[in-house]
């Protein structure tokens, strides 16, 4: 994962389709600032993702197939997300959890100090602009339950499932459960 920040050049957008569904791919210049299921929750702003051009995104589409067939575990793809300071930090977390594994929101709590809660954790993996990305869907309950997800617990549940083909074909985890 590449960050950048400058200035904000015009957004413009393109719809993917993919084994999960379509997927909304919004960037400005080169750099990617949003990915989005529909009825993605919480709802992005769509005036932001400026206009549709197809062209353009050749690379996300072909990084984001591969990781889909199960053939690529992270992405070189340029960066460009906004959020708070606080929201940052939890996606530099997110950002580091292996491929094939998961972590809990409890634990993201603990890794960033006293006083942050596992909810405050929650809302800022909702706030994630970049699903599958910065991969939040490798964030789960305390139990290893499966909980909210922007693109709903059934693509959580598929991109989780993905993962842990993956590994499993790496000899990097066991052949047991996900959750």
């Amino acid at each position: 994962m590449t960050a950048t920040t400058g200035g904000t050049p015009a957004a413009t957008h393109t719809v993917l389709t993919t084994s999960l569904g379509e997927l909304t791919v919004v960037r400005e210049a080169a750099a990617v600032t949003g990915l989005y299921f529909p009825r993605h929750w919480p709802r992005p702003d769509r005036t932001a993702f400026g206009p549709r051009r197809d062209a353009g995104f050749e690379e996300v589409a072909r990084q984001l197939g591969e990781y889909l067939d199960g053939d690529r575990t992270e992405f070189e793809l340029p960066l460009q997300v906004s959020g708070s300071e606080f929201d940052r930090r939890v996606w530099d977390v997110i950002a580091g959890i292996p491929y094939g594994e998961t972590t809990t929101y409890g634990e993201i709590a603990r890794s960033l100090g006293a006083g942050t809660e596992p909810r405050d954790v929650g809302g800022a993996v909702g706030r994630n602009p970049v699903c599958i990305i910065i991969p939040c869907h490798r964030v789960i309950g305390v139990t290893g339950k499966l909980t909210g997800y922007a693109g709903g617990l059934d693509r959580k549940r598929a991109l989780l499932e993905i993962e842990h083909a993956g590994a499993l074909r790496a000899g990097r985890v066991s052949a047991a459960g996900l959750w």
